[in-house]
């Protein structure tokens, strides 16, 4: 056992407190020790981070909805392998972390994943990570400063992923275009959405926000709710079931996917469909759709062809940042998806907005005001009304009385 782990193990039998710890080991009062968490995906790394862990993770140009995750499970520290911010593009991640606290220390290199393991205590002072004292990894610290110098330089080469993402879209048409022009391979559901609203559902950019204000509108409407992974279980966290589920099946949970909505499960083009296999174990049925898309496109596809009227999207992509912040070719089939179903297709934020009505005040005054009226109109002509009113005068004038008696 390291002296790392046996350290751990004698602080949570003593009961002793890791910020303690943390005094008494470091001569660098801005040293931070946590618990380490290594994973090369960092989406699959925020299900086991805790409050003050160390997220050890291997991620070029992090973007934004890696660094909500992150920020959500209250790391003290992320350590990269990668460059946190490469300069193809002006990513959205590292500011999200710097802004939140969160001490980010990149370009470690592969020699991270070599010498620290899943739980052992670390210490990060300055650029350098330590184990049982002993640097392992240094790196580039990031500050506000530094980000925003990459940002800047990152703005610069912008136009050389513009053409990138231009050719990726013209290479996804030709491969797709059974899909999106005709329909061809939209899988048979059950599910019935001809002629409702759907909402979709997707565990990105401002989600929780998004469904919190929209809870009127699914109240009164009741769409076809739609969880693309995750999304099922953001859905489920705000006290819906979902009807439908879609995706690659790596970020929803056990007890999500039993919930009884109907699993739609992402495949590849070639039919390959590595989450097809965790469904079965848990003993329920699925279809499959293969495609080249992005789960959330598929979803889009397959609400639009199953004639949904409109399609309301919590937590997609909508803007070029966003598109190419999610850092992949694939994202090339977004941009085509949503001039397919650009018709129908309306951003959460939109639905907000023209939902909710604000209603001013001086028209509530007016309301209250109606009312009252209204009221004393129908006891001034009502017998009962006559009759309390004679009440109410009577006390009234033997109150004035006795108040002309004391002064």
């Amino acid at each position: 056992m390291s002296f790392a782990r046996r350290v751990t193990r004698h602080v949570r039998m003593a009961g002793m407190r890791l910020p303690t710890l943390r005094r008494a080991r470091s001569l660098d009062p801005e040293a931070i020790t946590g618990t380490a968490r290594l994973d090369r995906r960092t989406k699959r790394l925020t299900g086991r981070l805790r409050p003050g862990d160390i997220a050890v993770i291997d991620h070029v140009d992090i973007d934004r909805v890696a660094a909500d995750a992150l920020v959500a499970a209250g790391v003290a520290v992320v350590l990269n392998a990668k460059p946190s911010i490469s300069g193809r593009y002006p990513n959205l991640g590292p500011e999200v972390l710097i802004k939140n606290g969160v001490l980010l220390v990149d370009d470690l290199g592969e020699e991270v994943f070599e010498r620290l393991h899943e739980g052992d205590l670390v210490t990060v002072e300055g650029d350098t990570v330590l184990l049982a004292g002993e640097p392992v990894a240094s790196g580039v610290r990031q500050d506000s400063d530094t980000v925003a110098a990459s940002m800047a330089d990152a703005r610069e080469g912008l136009s050389v992923q513009l053409e990138a993402f231009a050719a990726n879209t013209m290479d996804y048409l030709k491969q797709e275009r059974d899909l999106l022009l005709d329909g061809v391979g939209v899988p048979d559901v059950q599910t019935k959405i001809a002629g409702r609203h759907v909402l979709i559902v997707v565990r990105g950019y401002d989600y929780k926000d998004d469904l919190d204000v929209l809870r009127p509108y699914i109240h009164e409407y009741k769409p076809v709710l739609i969880g693309v992974d995750g999304g099922a279980d953001a859905l489920v966290e705000n006290g819906y079931t979902p009807d439908m589920i879609i995706g690659d099946m790596d970020s929803v949970t056990d007890d999500v996917l039993r919930c009884g909505a109907e699993v739609v499960v992402h495949a590849y083009p070639d039919g390959r469909a590595p989450g097809l296999e965790r469904v079965h174990q848990l003993d329920v049925a699925a279809l499959t759709f293969p495609a080249a898309a992005t789960s959330e496109d598929l979803a889009m596809l397959l609400a639009d062809e199953k004639g949904a009227t409109l399609i309301v999207a919590v937590g997609t992509h909508a803007n070029l940042v966003e598109f190419l912040d999610k850092g992949r070719g694939g994202m090339a089939s977004t941009f085509l998806t949503r001039l397919k179903v650009g018709g129908k297709l309306v951003d959460a934020k939109g639905v907000s907005r023209l939902y909710r009505q604000n209603i001013s005040g001086s028209a509530l005054l007016l309301l209250v005001l109606s009312a009252i009226a209204a009221m004393a109109s129908a006891v001034a002509v009502s017998t009962v009304g006559k009759a309390y009113l004679t009440v109410v005068s009577e006390w009234w004038d033997n109150l004035v009385f006795q108040l002309g008696h004391l002064f």
